[in-house]
C-alpha cells in the first residue's frame, strides 16, 4: 500500500489502465479496520494482512484469478 511517490492503490488503478481486467491483491501491514473505511481501499477490494504465510497468498491468489 505505500510506496514512493504513490500507494498501491494508485499503482494498481495506473495499471489497470494500460492492462483492463488486472487483478488486484492489495497487502498491508496496517489493520484492515485501518485500510477500509478510511479512503485508502474500499468494501470488496481483495486485501491480504502482512505478515502471512506462503500458503495464506496463494490461496488468496487462487480465490481472485478463480472469479
Amino acid at each position: 500500500m505505500v510506496l514512493p511517490q504513490m500507494n498501491g492503490r494508485e499503482l494498481a488503478e495506473r495499471l489497470a489502465a494500460m492492462r483492463p481486467g488486472l487483478r488486484v491483491v492489495y497487502m498491508s501491514g496496517y489493520a484492515p479496520e485501518k485500510v477500509f473505511g478510511h479512503g485508502v481501499l474500499e468494501e470488496g477490494m481483495d486485501f491480504l494482512q502482512k505478515r502471512f504465510r506462503e500458503d495464506e497468498l496463494a490461496r488468496k491468489v487462487r480465490e481472485v484469478l478463480d472469479r
